[in-house]
């Protein structure tokens, strides 16, 4: 098959992918690598590998999923995997806690709001949105009471500062793997440095949409000034988490990576050689730089007497990570599937009205995605593998732009949180929010958010190249 017949089955596979996930419940793996099947023989990949009579070599379907599948392990599994335990140490240890607090320090208690948003923002950068908010609530609802403020506005401005580092900033699993797909992984720096950008017009419209909509709806643990219900402050919320890790430690998994990567960066840049300049470049690259922050992590464990957990902490980190990986590397095979079928050879030849929508494509799809079936990560993951071999296309086929691409998939996998969403339900039980009100907070403030971010990201791909 070729042609616009190529692109209708596309078409109708992504519309069978999301049907799959959303509406028979069938596990996203599962759903994806089925479809990339079914794609990859209809789009006329032969069953086994064939030999023209010009003697180049056609892979056949089996070898294609393969190399979809391995390749995405080869060069991300390991990156996501150290990112994850980085986060549940920081979780487990109280670092997270700590964090939050240095924020809450930075920026003063008497705006709350900026508080609680900023917070979730660095929390979310390591830990999950989902444990952030659990992570993070009984400090939202300690200020509620001693500040009397709007519990949903704090709800929603806490959920904002999570959900924002959560779709834009490694090590958050869903951007890194993005980066990798996109050819960016060398560069977490890049994307982090961007993710940072992009997050600016989010955390702004949050802000601002936390502060209305606290005015309009009332939840179920709004304070009460004259009732005298006044239980724990946050210091006693502090001291009752236990003995907090210092500053510099809480910090370090963190940081030091960060660090490292840009060790590695100003290497490159500078045109260093010699050793120095190899062990640079051996320390920035992203899988040694976690590691290094693994190594933190440790220490960050040793210190606050948590070692005895460190086995079962990474047992039960592989297997939250295990879904993820596979989902990622589904996607990979997608994206393979569509780079051998010809389809981007006859979408190059006619590329007119693709090369107009550019960094609107993975962004809508993106959104399509996470809106049909719920989950950034799987929406993330799954638009990556779409949209990497259609990169040049696009006219995305820089670095930088590639980075920028990472972030209009982020604004579309916040874009928008509902019903099918977990995290919608966390915001909205957590928040002491009624379903009803759940979608005039939640759900609006992630396609605000969402529009937000394009609204930075798209200008940027004008300038940036």
């Amino acid at each position: 098959m070729s042609g616009i017949g190529l692109i209708i089955a596309f078409v109708l596979a992504i519309v069978v992918m999301i049907l799959a996930i959303s509406k028979f419940k069938i596990h996203p793996f599962l759903s994806i690598m089925g479809v990339s099947l079914i794609l990859g023989l209809v789009a006329g990949i032969p069953l086994v590998n064939t030999t023209g009579a010009d003697g180049t070599v056609k892979q056949g379907i089996a070898n294609v999923v393969g190399a979809g599948f391995s390749g995405t392990f080869t060069s991300i599994g390991i990156v996501i995997i150290l990112g994850a335990l980085v986060g549940t140490m920081l979780e487990v240890t109280g670092a997270a806690f700590k964090l939050a607090d240095m924020v809450i320090k930075l920026v003063g208690k008497k705006h709350p709001e900026l508080a609680i948003l900023l917070m979730g923002w660095v929390v979310s950068i390591p830990v999950f949105c989902d444990s952030g908010f659990v992570i993070l609530n009984p400090i939202r609802k300690a200020l509620v009471k001693r500040t009397a403020v709007s519990s949903v506005a704090m709800t929603v401005a806490l959920s904002a500062g999570l959900y924002i580092s959560h779709v834009f900033i490694p090590p958050t699993p869903g951007p890194i793997a993005a980066a990798n797909t996109l050819g960016i992984g060398e560069n977490l720096l890049l994307v982090m440095g961007l993710g940072v950008v992009a997050s600016i017009p989010c955390l702004l419209a949050g802000y601002f949409y936390a502060k209305y909509i606290g005015k309009k709806i009332k939840a179920k643990d709004e304070a009460d000034v004259n009732s005298g219900d006044v239980t724990k402050t946050y210091e006693e919320i502090v001291a009752s988490y236990g003995k907090l890790p210092n500053g510099f430690l809480a910090l370090s998994p963190i940081l030091v990576p960060i660090l490292l990567m840009a060790l590695g960066s100003i290497s490159s840049m500078a045109g260093w050689t010699g050793f120095a300049a190899n062990l640079c470049a051996f320390l920035g690259t992203p899988i040694i730089a976690l590691a290094v922050g693994v190594l933190f992590g440790v220490g960050l464990m040793a210190s606050t007497g948590k070692m005895k957990d460190f086995y079962n902490m990474t047992n039960d980190t592989l297997k939250t990570v295990g879904p993820i990986l596979f989902v990622t590397a589904a996607g990979g095979v997608l994206g393979k599937v569509i780079s051998v079928s010809g389809m981007v050879e006859y979408i190059t030849s006619n590329a007119a009205i693709l090369e107009k929508v550019g960094i609107f494509f993975p962004f809508l799809l993106a959104a399509i995605l996470k809106s049909a079936q719920g989950s950034s990560t799987v929406a993330i993951t799954t638009t990556a593998g779409i949209v990497a071999p259609l990169l040049g296309v696009l006219g995305l086929d820089t670095p930088v732009l590639m980075a920028l691409a990472v972030m209009a998939i982020g604004a579309g996998a916040m874009t928008v949180s509902h019903a099918n969403d977990s995290y919608f339900w966390v915001v909205t039980n957590f928040g002491e929010m009624e379903v009803s009100d759940g979608y005039k907070t939640q759900t609006m403030l992630t396609l605000i958010m969402g529009i937000a971010a394009m609204v930075v990201i798209f200008p940027l791909s004008l300038i940036l190249r």
